[in-house]
């Protein structure tokens, strides 16, 4: 074999050994390009909410277990989104009229507060305002109505505002529900009507939540107890009452009722405690703002917060 080796001329040495090394350096550029299209499909995405630099881990100082009838519960902080308390939290059921907070959300992404949305088609469905075909009314005073007395129709004006109709606005709700990691939420309808569409869970609905409250619009409509709006022209108004009746007490300044048949009580709060926003969640309960006020009771004046170090 030495001797064969022996007998190639040095010139093709010359030739092989430059052909090798340029099919080495092909293969690790081939490598390379296939390993940076891996990591473009695998690179870690930014989360699709702010983080604040001064972010606290909070903690219970003395934890106990409240007993609530409800079937699914969770105590979240809206900025780290560490969870204080849950039961259940995972488990999927009817969002009722908490569906509005997604439609609140989705429509602020288009619609500006003066917008004027026309009333395409009137709805007695369930809890509505009275709105008549072709009324005009600011989006602001539709979200009012929508928030506060939990009204239908209002809801259904803004869905058919939207560009592409109700069809498309649900599809837009789903969207945003992707794009915020809610991967156990589904929306059929923009009022929370359609039990068998509509779901999500008190995990999730915590999260939906502390996105919202962190829209100055969505914050400043659910702190309202009670707002006088009317159509363009002066012809209907409309009192508005807050249902949520734990708003202004023990720092309550949000956030959305819902009640079905299927979903039971629904309770989604906001509640303001040492400068910090805390979410709480209750869903299939008998007595929403009872249990509400129990969890209410467990993070009072019984958190404590420790600095997140980079």
């Amino acid at each position: 074999m030495k001797k064969l080796l022996n007998k190639i001329p040095q010139r093709v040495y010359f030739v092989i050994l430059p052909l090798f090394l340029i099919l080495v350096l092909t293969g690790l550029i081939v490598v390379s390009s296939i390993f940076k299209v891996w990591l473009g499909q695998h690179k870690t995405l930014p989360v699709p909410f702010k983080i604040s630099q001064e972010a606290k881990m909070p903690i219970i100082k003395t934890e106990f277990i409240p007993v609530i009838s409800a079937t699914g519960a969770i105590i979240m902080d809206a900025d780290s989104k560490v969870v204080l308390y849950a039961k259940n939290p995972n488990i999927k059921s009817s969002t009722a009229s908490t569906a509005k907070i997604m439609t609140a959300l989705t429509a602020l992404d288009y619609f500006k507060p003066d917008d004027m949305l026309i009333v395409m088609q009137a709805t007695n469905d369930g809890s509505v305002l009275g709105l008549v075909q072709n009324e005009k009314m600011t989006f602001e005073n539709f979200l009012y109505a929508m928030l506060l007395p939990s009204a239908n129709d209002a809801a259904l004006a803004i869905s058919q505002n939207y560009p592409g109709g109700e069809q498309a606005f649900v599809k837009a709700m789903n969207d945003k529900a992707k794009m915020l990691k809610l991967y156990s939420t589904h929306y059929m309808d923009p009022a929370g009507l359609l039990d068998q569409g509509d779901f999500t869970t008190p995990f999730d609905m915590a999260r939906l939540a502390s996105f919202a409250v962190q829209n100055n619009e969505i914050k400043k409509i659910v702190g309202t107890k009670e707002k006088t709006i009317n159509d363009v022209g002066g012809t209907h108004v409309y009192d508005l009452k807050n249902l949520n009746i734990l708003l202004g007490e023990d720092g309550v300044n949000g956030v959305k009722t819902g009640y079905t048949e299927e979903a039971g009580q629904v309770l989604v709060t906001s509640k303001e405690e040492k400068g910090k926003t805390i979410i709480i969640v209750v869903m299939k309960s008998d007595d929403r703002f009872l249990d509400t006020e129990k969890l209410l009771d467990l993070v009072s004046n019984n958190l404590t917060y420790l600095s997140i170090h980079p």
